[in-house]
């Protein structure tokens, strides 16, 4: 990636997390070459009570509060890995989705005989196909082993709506995904989502 990109970047991810999470949505994110475009995201901002960073800054989630525009990177369930993107002020993007592209033989040897379309498909399986581990928390997204560079194509359409998985602000819809696509972790409520048009969500 070369100093114009990398800036490009930074500044792309120095803003809001909602912003950022749905200005993800087409983008491609790569780890050592594999990965794809992103197609689900969620936003956690400081003063949400369903974010690692409400309660203040700790030893397990301190790169929540580095430069925007690196990895925050922890472990749930004491099992599964989950990649975020950090944003300003403390806040980030939890990366639920992506619809393979690169490198795909080699996330199918990690994840075993799964469809192409479920390699990805959530943030535990995600981090898995991709090798995403504790060790690579804190990395800048700008540099190897992280490649996150624009989408490409005509606008894209967003879906979104509540979050998953959590027990506070399950109302707030910042959950954004691509309609209509295979990888979506799970499907979004009808009743609770509404359609977005917007301009490719890209560092620029």
């Amino acid at each position: 990636m070369s100093a114009t990109e990398a800036r490009d970047v930074r500044a792309f991810c120095s803003r809001d997390a909602v912003s950022v999470a749905r200005d993800l949505i087409g983008c491609s994110l790569l780890f050592a070459g594999a990965g794809g475009r992103i197609v689900e995201t969620e936003a956690y901002t400081v003063d949400d009570p369903a974010s690692h960073s409400f309660r203040g800054m700790t030893s397990a989630n301190a790169a929540m509060f580095g430069p925007p525009g690196t990895s925050y990177v922890y472990r749930i369930y004491g099992l599964h890995q989950c990649l975020n993107v950090v944003c300003a002020g403390a806040s980030a993007v939890l990366i639920r989705a992506l619809e393979p592209t690169e490198g795909v033989a080699e996330m199918s040897a990690r994840r075993g005989p799964v469809p192409v379309t479920r390699l990805c498909r959530g943030p535990g399986n995600l981090c898995a196909a991709l090798g995403v581990n504790l060790g690579h928390n804190g990395l800048p997204l700008d540099a190897f082993p992280f490649h996150l560079a624009p989408g490409e194509g005509p606008d894209v359409e967003l879906i979104e709506g509540p979050r998953i998985g959590i027990s506070r602000n399950t109302d707030i819809a910042w959950r954004f995904g691509l309609a209509g696509s295979a990888c979506l972790s799970r499907p979004f409520p009808q009743t609770r989502s509404r359609s977005l048009r917007i301009r490719e969500g890209t560092p620029s």
